[in-house]
């Protein structure tokens, strides 16, 4: 049995060019400074990788960018959670093919108000038609965006049926409440809960989790992981502290320009501010604003 992923992973941000086509260079580079700087696994085609405004086939070329250009695929959690359940099978099959450690799956995110009965038919669908005993399913729970949750009770309906195929979860509803919910009633159970920011990293790892899946993974992924690796130690939360400050500071303004916009300054190209529509750029003061107060705070991107 292949080890799961476990520790600080990145939902990394997409380049573009400026025919706003994806950048499978710029995004390999950017993928290697992440593996080399701290990450554990990359969750790429999460919510900060505009990922639901890029085809399939878009993805696919990323994905194989990656693992031909030398990221281990056993590192790789890939979104493959679509609106269509054919595009859903077709990304987490050419997942499981390439050796990916995993994918995230958001549920079918248009309908809302739809039953737990509906959405278990999406996911063992999917998880049927791929039909791999190598396939390990993290269920991605973020109800701010996707409006569509994923609750205790259907947790524990796909754990019954698929047991170590259901893997675990990100858990991104911003609700600390929610994600021990999850860790009382299933790590137990071989499901591993990772959290969707590291403002609860150290919270997660004191009651059982596996580590986060965090955006700003992307400029800070050696501080984050710090605390990943020293939870148990005397200044855990003093580390938890600094990590939690700087999270403070980028999530004054929209996260995903704002990612972009830290990236593109400290590795010094700027075409990284790129953003798909209908998602836009920081304004030059805003951007000014962000990159003055981090360094501020002693901030940095070594080696980027």
């Amino acid at each position: 049995m292949a080890k799961r992923i476990e520790g600080v992973l990145s939902p990394v941000v997409t380049p573009f060019r400026a025919d706003l086509s994806p950048d499978p260079d710029r995004f390999a580079r950017h993928c290697k400074w992440l593996m080399r700087s701290g990450c554990s696994g990359l969750a790429v085609f999460g919510t900060n990788s505009e990922a639901n405004s890029m085809s399939v086939e878009e993805k696919l070329v990323l994905l194989d960018a990656l693992v031909s250009g030398g990221v281990p695929a056993s590192a790789l959690m890939p979104g493959t959670g679509c609106c269509a359940l054919t595009d859903s099978v077709k990304l987490t099959r050419e997942a499981v093919r390439m050796g990916c450690g995993g994918v995230l799956m958001l549920p079918p995110f248009y309908y809302k108000g739809v039953s737990d009965e509906g959405l278990y038919r999406n996911y063992a669908e999917v998880i049927e038609r791929v039909g791999d005993d190598r396939l390990r399913v993290y269920l991605y729970h973020i109800p701010p965006v996707s409006q569509v949750p994923i609750t205790l009770a259907l947790i524990d309906r796909l754990l019954g049926k698929f047991p170590g195929i259901v893997a675990g979860a990100k858990d991104s509803s911003g609700d600390w409440a929610n994600t021990k919910a999850m860790l009382d009633a299933f790590k137990d159970r071989g499901f591993d809960v990772f959290a969707g920011s590291e403002v609860f990293l150290l919270d997660n790892m004191r009651a059982g989790g596996k580590g986060c899946i965090t955006a700003t993974g992307n400029v800070n992924p050696g501080a984050i992981d710090r605390v990943f690796r020293n939870w148990g130690s005397p200044e855990a939360d003093k580390l938890q502290a600094g990590i939690t400050a700087t999270r403070k500071i980028v999530q004054k303004l929209p996260m995903i320009p704002a990612l972009k916009a830290i990236v593109a300054h400290f590795a010094n190209d700027p075409q990284w501010r790129s953003m798909r529509p209908p998602l836009t750029e920081l304004t030059q003061a805003e951007e000014s604003g962000l990159i003055t107060e981090l360094k501020a705070s002693g901030f940095s991107m070594p080696g980027i």
